[in-house]
């Protein structure tokens, strides 16, 4: 029997879970059938007669199968609930050990003689949103946001820096469009809000030229710049971004200045 494209997704899923391919296909073929011998599943998921008692021990020892000892034996899946929630808990061990094994390892120290610049690049919304909450919380006295992309205003986004401006930080936000200053100012009362006329620089978000998707610099030292480019497909994630630590030269002073030019001088921190 041809696997149809929901299976094949769902035993792909399954993978990324921790099951072998024989062993997610002959699950999903028992969440087909009330019961089934390893004939039947043999005929369902397309794994090879002699692998299917192989998969199936595997997955009784997980809990994921129960096994009925008449003849021939019967297996069934365990119900959908409880099979999600052990391949949670699974999943959620394995973050666990690997965040501790990440935390116990040391990191080499290097001796350094000077003030040391950062440059690095990151690729994909989440990745970018995610280093975006982080530099955000690390800020100790000023945040400056220009956000131009609309889909990158979130609860979360919010959340990060209202947690900011509740801890004194000065937060200074800009957007090119009304809408954008809206959602900021709505969202984040004590913060600074304004909108920016720099179309020149963030440019159109589509797929003939570079955009600007976001601009941050936490406390004029630390600046992530994210971009779409023309060239990126379904494959590959739209936005990139690039992100430095350490600086201390005119880029940052002139890139403060753009983000803040919609504010009065007497409002601008930096001032």
């Amino acid at each position: 029997m041809t696997q149809d494209k929901t299976t094949d997704e769902a035993v792909s899923l399954l993978q990324d879970l921790g099951l072998q391919e024989y062993e997610a296909r002959c699950f999903i073929a028992l969440s087909k059938l009330p019961s089934g011998t390893a004939k039947e599943i043999h005929e369902i998921s397309e794994v090879p007669r002699t692998r299917v008692y192989d998969a199936i021990r595997v997955l009784e020892s997980q809990g994921l199968v129960e096994v009925q000892h008449s003849s021939p034996q019967l297996y069934r899946a365990v119900g959908t609930d409880e099979a999600t929630e052990i391949l949670r808990q699974r999943y959620n061990d394995r973050i666990d050990t690997l965040e501790t094994h990440l935390q116990n390892t040391k990191t080499e120290e290097i001796d350094d003689e000077g003030h040391v610049q950062e440059v690095w690049s990151l690729t994909g919304q989440n990745a970018i949103e995610s280093r975006t909450f982080e530099l955000i919380g690390e800020a100790d006295s000023e945040i400056a946001l220009l956000v131009v992309d609309e889909d990158a205003l979130s609860e979360s986004l919010f959340d990060t820096l209202r947690t900011a401006t509740d801890h004194g930080i000065s937060v200074v936000l800009g957007g090119p469009t009304d809408s954008i200053t809206r959602s900021l100012e709505q969202a984040l009362p004590k913060a600074r809000v304004f909108e920016t006329g720099l179309d020149w620089l963030t440019g159109p978000k589509n797929n003939e030229e570079v955009a600007i998707s976001r601009i941050l610099l936490v406390d004029r030292g630390t600046l992530l710049i994210g971009s779409y480019y023309p060239e990126s497909t379904d494959d590959e994630p739209a936005e990139q971004a690039v992100f430095a630590r350490g600086l201390q030269n005119g880029v940052v002073v002139l890139l403060r200045r753009l983000l803040t030019a919609g504010l009065p001088a007497v409002e601008d921190p930096g001032r």
